[in-house]
C-alpha cells in the first residue's frame, strides 16, 4: 500500500462495511487487525451507540427532574380541580355560606355569639329587643337569630329578688313565697317529665289544695283538654311523638316582684317570665328547627290565715295568663304545636292582623289580642 493510499485512508472514517469486515477479521486472526480494538474503533462504535439512542436519553438526572416536574406540575393542577369542585358543590348545597360572608351576617353572627348574657331584668322594658338579620336556627345553634341569644338558661333566668317585709309578712315568710314561686315555674315550663306531657305534680303540689274549683280545673284539662281547659293555660307540653327538644335548654327572660295584696292580710308574688323552646320534628327533616315561646303572668298570693281560709306553706294561684308564640291556633289537645321555616303555605290557618313580636315585652299580656290567628314578625 503506498503512502499516500495510507494517508488517504487514515483521511477518512471506515464505512460501516469496512469496519463490520474488520471486526470479522479481527475475530478470526487474520489480516493486521489488532486483537483489542483501537482508539479509532472505539470512537466509531460510540458515534454508532449515540445514532441509536436520541439525545439526552442517558444523561439521567436532567430527564428526572424533567419528568418531576412535570408530576409535580399535574398534582397540583388534580389538587386544585378537586378543591374547587368541592367548593361548587358546598355552594350548591351550603349557598348561605357565600352569602352571609357577603351580606356581612357571618360578622354580625360572630358578634352576637361574643356578646354576654343580659343583665337581669328589674323591670318592664320600654321597647322590644332591637331588631337583627333574620338567621335561621340550627341544631348547633337553636336560638341563632333570636334575641333569646343573650337570655339566661332555665331556670338560672328566674332571678329571685331580694326578700323584704311586705304587708305584714316578715321577711322571712316572703322569701318562702318567692322560693316557692320559683319552683313553681320551673316545674311547670322547665322539668322534661312536664315538658314531654307527664302530669306536673311537683308544680300541683304547691298550690293550695284548699282552691278546689282551681285544683278540679288543672284535673280536667289534663283528662280532657279542650279549649276552655286546656293545661297549656299554665303547663309547657309537647307531644315526643310529634315534636322533640333541640338539646336541653330553654331561654328564660323575665322578672319577679312583691306587692302589698289588694286585700288586707295578703301578700302577692308577682311573676312575668318569657321561655323559648327550640324544637325538631320526629318525622321530616331532622334538622329544620323551630322555635316556640311562651311567655307567662301570674300572681301567687299568701295569706294571713287567721284571716283567710289556707294550707300552710303553700301558695293560693289568684290570676294567670300566657301568650304563645309560633303553635297552632286551631288546635286545643293540649300541646304546642309549631310551624316550621320550610313548611308549605296554607298548611295551617291563615293568619291574621298586624305582625306581633313574641319577644316584646314591653307590654302586658292581652295588650295586642286579636280576634282569630294572629301573626309574628319573628319567631
Amino acid at each position: 500500500m503506498s503512502r499516500n493510499d495510507d494517508e488517504g485512508r487514515a483521511g477518512r472514517s471506515p464505512s460501516d462495511e469496512e469496519w463490520a469486515r474488520f471486526v470479522e477479521q479481527a475475530a478470526a486472526g487474520e489480516g493486521n487487525a489488532p486483537q483489542e480494538p483501537s482508539a479509532r474503533a472505539r470512537m466509531v462504535t460510540e458515534r454508532l451507540r449515540n445514532q441509536q439512542d436520541p439525545p439526552g436519553w442517558r444523561t439521567g438526572p436532567a430527564w428526572q427532574e424533567m419528568r418531576g416536574r412535570g408530576r409535580r406540575g399535574r398534582r397540583l393542577k388534580a389538587v386544585l380541580a378537586v378543591a374547587v369542585i368541592a367548593g361548587v358543590a358546598l355552594i350548591v348545597v351550603r349557598p348561605e355560606l357565600v352569602i352571609d360572608r357577603i351580606t356581612g351576617k357571618s360578622q354580625a353572627r360572630e358578634e352576637a355569639g361574643k356578646a354576654g348574657p343580659l343583665a337581669a331584668e328589674t323591670g318592664r322594658p320600654t321597647a322590644p329587643p332591637a331588631s337583627a338579620d333574620p338567621d335561621r336556627p340550627t341544631l348547633k345553634e337553636p336560638f341563632r337569630g333570636s334575641p333569646a341569644l343573650q337570655w339566661a338558661d332555665g331556670a338560672a333566668g328566674i332571678e329571685v329578688p331580694e326578700a323584704t317585709a311586705v304587708g305584714g309578712f316578715t321577711k322571712e315568710q316572703v322569701a318562702d313565697a318567692l322560693a316557692k314561686a320559683k319552683q313553681f315555674l320551673t316545674a311547670a315550663n322547665l322539668d322534661p317529665a312536664t315538658l314531654r306531657g307527664e302530669r306536673p305534680e311537683a308544680a300541683l303540689k304547691l298550690l293550695d289544695p284548699q282552691q278546689e274549683d282551681l285544683m278540679k280545673q288543672l284535673d280536667d284539662s289534663y283528662a280532657q283538654p279542650s279549649r276552655e281547659r286546656d293545661p297549656l293555660d299554665l303547663f309547657t307540653r309537647y307531644d315526643p311523638a310529634e315534636l322533640k327538644p333541640v338539646g336541653d335548654v330553654v331561654k328564660v327572660r323575665g322578672r319577679m316582684w312583691v306587692e302589698e295584696g289588694q286585700k288586707p292580710g295578703m301578700a302577692d308574688i308577682k311573676v312575668d317570665y318569657s321561655f323559648v323552646h327550640p324544637f325538631v320534628r320526629t318525622k321530616g327533616d331532622p334538622e329544620e328547627v323551630a322555635r316556640t315561646i311562651v311567655r307567662r303572668e301570674a300572681t301567687f298570693s299568701i295569706a294571713d290565715l287567721s284571716k283567710w281560709k289556707g294550707t300552710p306553706g303553700r301558695l293560693m294561684l289568684t290570676h294567670y295568663q300566657r301568650d304563645i308564640g309560633n303553635s297552632a291556633c286551631d288546635r286545643y289537645d293540649g300541646h304546642v304545636h309549631p310551624s316550621f321555616p320550610l313548611d308549605p303555605p296554607g298548611s295551617g290557618p291563615a293568619p291574621s292582623g298586624t305582625p306581633v313580636d313574641p319577644y316584646d315585652r314591653s307590654k302586658a299580656i292581652g295588650a295586642d289580642s286579636q280576634e282569630g290567628c294572629g301573626t309574628l314578625s319573628r319567631s
